[in-house]
This record gives C-alpha cells, sequence and structure tokens, in this order.
C-alpha cells in the first residue's frame, strides 16, 4: 500500500471515530431550541408553568400502586369455619370446673380460705375471691340451677361461629340467654361464670387473608393518565409530587444530572450502528464513495440533518412529519448511488428519533420514505422528476402515519388531524427533494461529480460543443447519434447509466471535427484521399490526434470530465491496423514500432465506456458493410464482442458474461430495426440502378 493511500486510509479513520463522538454529544446534550426537558426532582419547586407537548396516554406506576394498595386494604380478614372440638372443649372444660368445685364445697374437712384457694387452682378459667366466695355461698338449690344453666348457656354460644372480635359481643349477650325464672343473683353468677368460658372457634388465617389480598391487588387494572396537547402538568410555585414528576417523565420533560443508563443506551446504540456500518463497507468495498474529499461530505450532510432534526423537531406536532428525512438519502443517491444512500438513511431514521417518546412511529416514517425516495430517484433525470420524487415518497408515508395515530391515539383522531399531518408527509418529501436538489448542484460541482441535470444539459442539440461538430463534421455527428442509440439501448438493459452513455457517445469523436476530412463519414463520395500522401506513421498519427482534440474541446467547453473518459477509452489500446499493416508492407514487420499506431488509452474502466466502444465499432462496420439480413447483422455483432473480449480491452471493466450477452442482444435489435429490407416503390429501382452506376464509375 502506498503512502498516499495509507494517509487516506487513516484521514477516513480519523473521520469516522469523530463522527461517532459528535453524534454521541448531540445525543446526550439537549440542542432543541423549544426546551424538552429540566433539571428537576420530587420536592422542588417548578419555576414556571410546564405543559404537555403532545397528547399522550401512560400507563401509571403510582397510581396502579395505589389502587393496588386500596384493593388489599379493602380486604377483611379471612376466618376459618367454626372448629367444634374447641366448642366441645370449653365445654368439658365448664363441666369439670363445675365437678371440681362441687367436690371443694362438700370438702368437710378444709376450711374456707383453703377451698378458695384450691378454686382458684382451676385453670380452665380465672375466678376471683370474690366469685368464688359467691359461689361457695350458694345453696344446693341454687349451685345445680347455676350449674345446669351455666352449661346451657354455653353450650348454645359455642355452637356459633365466634372470631377474636366477636367474643365480647357473645359475652355481652349472655345475660339475655338466661331463663327469666333464675334469680338475680344466679343470673349475675352465670353470666360471669359462661363469659369466662367464653372462647372464639372460628379463627384468623393469615394465609388465606394475605392470598386474598394478593389476588385482589392483581386484579386492579393499570391506571392510566391522559395529557392533551399544552394541557398544564405543573403549575409554577408548585411542589413537585411523585405523580407530576412521573408524568413529566413520561413525556420526556425531565433528565437527571446522573443518569448513566442514558450514556450507556446511546454508547450501544453508536457501536452498533457503527459495527453495522464497518460490516457494510467489508461486504461492499466499492459503494461509490471513493476518497477523503466525498466521504467527508457525506459525513457533514449526515450530521447537518442529525443536528437538524434533534435542534427542530422535539416537542413540536408538526414538524417531525414537515421534517425533510429523505433529503440525505436522495442526495447521496444522486452523487453517490443507492446502497451508500439506504444505508445512510437507516442510520439517520434510527439516530434522529432515538429517545422521542415516539421514536418508532417516526423512525419507520422516515425510513419508508427514504427508500422510497430513493427507489424512484433511479429513474428521475429531472427537477420535475426530483419533486415528483418527494411527492410520491411522502404519499407513500400517508397510511403508515395513519396506522400510528390510531394505534398511539387515546380517543381516534379526528379527520382533520389526520389530514394535517397526511399533508406535513407529503409538504416534508417536497422539501426533501428541493434540499436534494440545492445539495446536488452545489457538491457536485465541488466534487467533480457529474449531476443527472448536467447530462440533459450537455446532449440538447443545441449544446454549443454539439452545434459545433455538427457544423464541421456532420458525418461525425451523425455516427455519434448511431452509436450513443445502440450504447444508450444497451446501457438501459444492462442496468448501467444510461444517460451518461448517452452523453458520452455523443462526444467520443467530438475531436474529429478539428480535422473532419481526415475520416470517411465526412468525406464526399468522388474527392481526394488526403491520407494517400502521408507516409503509415503520419495517418495513423492524424488518426489517433482526434483522441486528445477531443479532450481539449471537452476541457475548453467545460463539459464535465466524466465526458473525458468516454474520449480517451472509446478506442482503449487498439491499434489503427489498417495503417499498420501498410507500414510493414513498405518497411517491414521489425522497421515498425506498434506503439506508433496505438491509441493512447487507457482501457474502458467502466461499464459505460466499454458499451461505446463495442457501439463505436459496431456502428462504423454496420455503415461500412450494409448488413442485408438477421444473420449478417448478428454476426458482425458477435465478431466486434468477440474481437474486444479476447484482446484484453474488456478486462478493466466490470461488465460480466451475462451483461455481454445482454448488450449483444440488444445492438442486434437496435441494428435489425436500422436494417430492415425496405420495399422497393416506382421509381426507385431506376434510382437505385443510376446510383450503383454512379458509384462504379467513381471507383474507377
Amino acid at each position: 500500500m502506498d503512502k498516499s493511500k495509507l494517509k487516506a486510509n487513516k484521514l477516513n479513520y480519523v473521520l469516522f471515530v469523530g463522527v461517532c463522538l459528535i453524534v454521541f454529544l448531540l445525543l446526550t446534550t439537549q440542542i432543541s431550541l423549544r426546551r424538552t426537558s429540566y433539571g428537576l426532582k420530587v420536592g422542588d419547586v417548578a419555576t414556571t408553568d410546564i405543559t404537555a407537548p403532545r397528547t399522550i396516554t401512560y400507563v401509571s406506576d403510582i397510581l396502579t400502586e395505589e389502587a393496588k394498595r386500596d384493593a388489599a386494604a379493602n380486604v377483611n380478614n379471612i376466618y376459618l369455619p367454626a372448629d367444634p372440638s374447641i366448642s366441645r372443649t370449653q365445654v368439658q372444660n365448664l363441666r369439670n370446673s363445675f365437678q371440681y368445685i362441687n367436690i371443694i364445697r362438700h370438702d368437710d374437712y378444709a376450711s374456707h380460705d383453703e377451698k378458695v384457694e384450691d378454686v382458684k387452682a382451676i385453670s380452665a378459667a380465672d375466678f376471683d375471691d370474690e366469685l368464688i366466695n359467691q359461689i361457695l355461698d350458694l345453696s344446693e338449690e341454687d349451685w345445680t340451677t347455676l350449674q345446669d344453666e351455666s352449661i346451657r348457656i354455653l353450650d348454645n354460644i359455642m355452637r356459633n361461629s365466634i372470631r377474636e372480635t366477636q367474643v365480647n359481643t357473645q359475652i355481652q349477650n349472655i345475660p339475655a340467654m338466661i331463663n327469666y325464672y333464675i334469680s338475680q343473683s344466679v343470673a349475675n353468677l352465670v353470666s360471669k361464670i359462661v363469659g369466662k368460658f367464653v372462647k372464639a372457634n372460628s379463627l384468623y388465617s393469615e394465609e388465606l387473608t394475605q392470598k386474598s389480598k394478593t389476588e385482589a391487588s392483581a386484579a386492579v387494572q393499570p391506571r392510566e393518565r391522559t395529557f392533551v396537547i399544552n394541557q398544564t402538568i405543573v403549575q409554577k410555585g408548585q411542589i413537585l409530587t411523585a405523580l407530576n414528576y412521573e408524568a413529566l417523565n413520561k413525556m420526556g420533560l425531565v433528565v437527571s444530572e446522573n443518569n448513566p443508563e442514558k450514556y450507556i443506551s446511546v454508547l450501544s446504540i453508536i457501536l452498533g450502528l457503527a459495527l453495522f456500518f464497518i460490516v457494510f463497507l467489508r461486504c461492499h468495498p466499492n459503494v461509490g464513495i471513493a476518497g477523503f474529499k466525498n466521504w467527508f461530505v457525506v459525513s457533514v450532510l449526515f450530521l447537518i440533518y442529525i443536528i437538524a432534526g434533534r435542534m427542530f423537531i422535539p416537542n413540536h406536532t408538526l414538524l417531525p412529519y414537515l421534517f425533510p428525512s429523505s433529503g440525505l438519502g436522495m442526495t447521496i443517491a444522486a452523487l453517490f448511488g443507492t446502497p451508500p444512500a439506504i444505508v445512510f438513511s437507516l442510520m439517520l431514521a434510527i439516530l434522529i428519533p432515538f429517545d422521542f417518546s415516539n421514536a418508532i412511529v417516526f423512525c419507520v416514517t422516515y425510513l419508508i420514505e427514504a427508500v422510497s425516495a430513493i427507489i424512484f430517484l433511479r429513474k428521475q433525470r429531472s427537477i420535475g422528476g426530483f419533486l415528483k420524487t418527494g411527492i410520491l415518497s411522502g404519499i407513500i408515508c400517508i397510511p403508515i402515519v395513519i396506522s400510528y395515530q390510531y394505534i398511539n391515539a387515546y380517543i381516534s383522531p379526528d379527520t382533520t388531524g389526520l389530514l394535517t399531518i397526511s399533508g406535513a408527509v407529503v409538504i416534508g418529501g417536497v422539501i426533501s427533494a428541493v434540499l436534494s436538489l440545492l445539495s446536488h448542484y452545489l457538491i457536485s460541482g465541488w466534487l467533480g461529480i457529474i449531476t443527472p441535470t448536467q447530462l440533459m444539459e450537455i446532449i440538447r442539440p443545441d449544446s454549443p460543443l454539439l452545434q459545433y461538430l455538427l457544423q464541421n463534421a456532420p458525418g461525425t455527428y451523425q455516427h455519434c447519434l448511431q452509436v450513443s442509440n445502440l450504447a444508450e439501448q444497451a446501457a438501459r438493459d444492462i442496468g448501467a447509466d444510461a444517460l451518461l452513455t448517452r452523453a458520452g457517445a455523443m462526444y467520443h469523436d467530438v475531436g474529429k471535427s478539428q480535422n473532419p476530412a481526415f475520416f470517411v463519414e465526412n468525406q464526399v463520395s468522388g474527392s481526394l484521399n488526403l491520407h494517400a500522401d502521408m507516409t503509415p506513421q503520419e495517418s495513423a498519427a492524424t488518426i489517433m490526434k482526434h483522441v486528445t482534440d477531443g479532450v481539449e474541446l471537452v476541457r475548453k467547453y467545460h463539459l464535465p470530465s466524466k465526458i473525458e473518459d468516454f474520449v480517451w477509452q472509446h478506442h482503449g489500446t487498439n491499434m489503427t491496423r489498417y495503417q499498420y499493416g501498410q507500414a510493414v508492407e513498405k518497411y517491414g514487420e521489425e522497421n515498425v514500432d506498434p506503439s506508433d499506431f496505438t491509441y493512447p488509452g487507457p482501457r474502458p474502466n467502466c461499464k459505460e465506456t466499454a458499451l461505446v466502444m463495442l457501439a463505436d465499432t459496431v456502428e462504423a462496420r454496420a455503415r461500412a458493410e450494409r448488413p442485408a439480413n438477421k444473420e449478417q447483422i448478428s454476426e458482425l455483432v458477435r465478431s466486434v464482442f468477440n474481437l474486444y473480449s479476447n484482446s484484453g480491452q474488456m478486462d478493466d471493466t466490470p461488465l460480466t458474461f451475462n451483461d455481454l450477452s445482454v448488450a449483444r442482444k440488444s445492438f442486434e435489435r437496435v441494428l435489425q430495426n436500422i436494417y430492415h429490407p425496405r420495399v422497393l416503390y416506382p421509381g426507385q429501382k431506376k434510382e437505385q440502378t443510376d446510383e450503383k452506376s454512379a458509384d462504379k464509375s467513381n471507383k474507377k
């Protein structure tokens, strides 16, 4: 690798890294004209009214969580069904207590105080001294009544489902359950004793209660909040609550000074796109952009569009759809071809709306619009064609935009809004076309790139140099027309640049206008042959001089430099074989220098110049030989193609065998239309006979 190429590669690497760094800064820095974020946190006081930049509906995590907590709090505690074993145990405990007290009452050997202590020892209930004394002092009849009534009431109570919270209620209801014929003193004792044995038999289940709370919380639907465009979210002087902060965050209106997640996300997207771009260049090294100057221009355009998008789009309703997203792709496609245009359009569509709330909407819209414009632009060569491309690409995006409007809308969009957005998309396409045209004209001249519009201008019949050729070498002019017809059709059939091919063909022999009489197509029948008095070397030099003369004329008339390639390459490194043969015959082969009879070249290095070389020779031979039928035409074309293929003149071109086959058939088809048999009408036969007689006499 030579030093110049190595230096160019280093510059390209530096440019690549620089673009990545600038994009990182653009994505992490707020550059929009309309403020998109505020450095606020919960508890801060808003210094200005903050309104919604667009209509938005989002799920509020805070409201949803509050609703879940409320739903869980409203769930009552869950208790297990009444446990009969607890009821039986409590009734049995009462019976056992009565039996034990009965024994104590009839113990004649124990003192009163000892009896009180013995009753206190009952573990099933806590009897105080006053109650014990009252029990011990009862008569047998009252004691029996107390026992029967207490057991009956407790048994009835414990048959119910009793929760912890209901125990006191059951105890309070005991007096109402005592038979009316029982004395008040005994009834009071019954209430006190039974109350000590009432116990909850329906126990609280923490597991079931928690499960119920969880189910109630899970059943809560997400709570949504809706803000319409320009609705106030936070008023000036208001303390920012968590709920307000959430709304601002959902709209991208708050930013944290320490937000590593954003830096990581930006680095990740840039890294991903950088790897994608590197792989693309590895797989398609000949993308049409060569040299640091071209890459620098593309990079600057790329950054300009990103800056413009990040500056003008945020917090606007229509500007995102008016943005000329396809302008970059159209410009690159017109200058360097389709593949790089699509790649840069893809990266632009991803990066501009990267952190916007509706990023997917804008990304898809921008990408579809740009790719559509690039595809349409391939067949457009005029200002009207550019504008038509912009309009068509905008129209294609209308149903896509409408689709996302319905998906993202809280309510169905109104007709006026849809029409406005649809119109904005189409206008955005037109703006893209206008910017692309301006960029195209400004940049192409600086880069030395020929544009379709320039080509259309220089192939006009009233073009100054074509007029010069027509006036000085009309035969050559007609020859160039026929060559352009042949080459242009073949270029169109194999997918080459047909317009460039036609332009190159029209000017490939323009140098003959300097010495038109030395070329057979400009010589009048019967005139003197100017080559007769020249040596073979002089004759060859005069013929070959039309190449350098043509280049001088192209430069003099300020035609695009690409046209020079057709002038230099349309003969490649072929020889003027007729003059070379004369020299060999006259001086001997060993005394003849082949370089004196060889065109300067170089050989064709692109499809377009190669087609002009082939068409030039095919047309000249067809004019000289005048093939009479399809077979002769096919043989003529085939022989020319075989000659140049076998001589290596096609080796530097990207033409494939299939391209050559298609081009050959195209040449044959055009020539057949030119040299098809014609019917001789009355009177024409005699004229034809007279012409033949005149030709014979001229030859003599």
